[in-house]
């Protein structure tokens, strides 16, 4: 049976992931620094799972303050082959309602802080985005919300915006018109990190809200999101044990461990020594 080892970046309300066995906490070094919180390393049946809390321990990281470099890396230099983020968000659509949930499948970035590759400084890389989500994980896991209970969108487009302030009223009016589904701060970056570590990668949205666009709601409230958020969190947590139980001993039969052949611009000869070591866990089946 071949292994299987999944990662986990658990979002707002979303600290922890019961059920684990053999749990190990691990501090991982990497070239962009400390990661938001130690990692916890376990088993969920026949799956080897990684879990990290990415606002930290009591959320004490703001989304722009995420090193979401050293968390995307941390997770492949643990073995990590397939990703899923969990994220609370609010709707932009009227039949997209606060306590279900949406696995989108396309992303619009707003975000203007944050760093989102692992190249540069003299390696230069192009990688497709084109569709940022993994199909056959992202059924997967629609499949394994569904099997817990939980009311599932399939697919839409999660737009990423830098916070931490919600949107304003004409923003939100504004996301409706571009065709966006739903509205967030973390996994665009996330996205595009996950791609470059040729890791499969999903998304689980917990709706919370209805951002501030829906005239008959009240603004956006976080008591209010933090509450519908905790009635969601159980339901997520469920949802992702079963997606470890259904991807047991399968093969990544899609094209996400090649995201990079053919993408690495420089030339071997010039690139610097140190960073191809640093960045080894990337690069290391292409650049030898």
């Amino acid at each position: 049976m071949a292994k299987t080892t999944i990662g986990i970046l658990g979002g707002s309300g979303f600290y922890q992931m019961p059920g684990m066995e053999g749990v190990e906490q691990l501090e991982v070094e990497t070239p962009f620094g400390k990661p938001s919180d130690p990692f916890f390393r376990g088993r969920i049946g026949d799956v080897e799972v990684v879990f990290l809390a990415r606002h930290g321990k009591g959320h004490r990281l703001m989304p722009s303050e995420i090193n979401f470099r050293a968390n995307v890396f941390g997770m492949k230099k643990l073995g990590v082959q397939q990703l899923v983020s969990v994220s609370s968000a609010g709707s932009l659509r009227e039949e997209i309602e606060p306590g279900e949930m949406v696995v989108p499948d396309q992303f619009i970035d707003r975000t203007i802080k944050r760093p989102g590759t692992f190249f540069g400084n003299g390696i230069v890389v192009h990688v497709s985005l084109a569709d940022p989500i993994c199909p056959r994980l992202s059924a997967a896991l629609v499949a394994a919300s569904r099997a817990a209970g939980a009311r599932v969108h399939e697919g839409g487009t999660y737009l990423c915006i830098e916070g931490p302030q919600f949107s304003s009223r004409a923003e939100s009016r504004l996301y409706r018109t571009w065709n966006a589904d739903v509205i967030s701060m973390t996994a665009m970056q996330e996205a595009r990190l996950a791609r470059e570590a040729e890791l499969c990668f999903a998304v689980l949205v917990m709706v919370t809200d209805y951002d501030c666009w829906h005239e008959s709601v009240a603004a956006v409230d976080i008591g209010e999101i933090l509450r519908v958020m905790r009635l969601n969190v159980e339901t997520a947590q469920k949802a992702v044990a079963n997606l470890a139980h259904s991807l047991a001993g399968t093969d990544r039969a899609c094209s996400c461990a090649r995201a990079l052949e053919g993408t690495i611009i420089t030339d071997r000869s010039v690139m610097p020594p140190k960073l191809v070591e640093e960045l080894r866990p990337l690069i290391g089946k292409y650049v030898k």
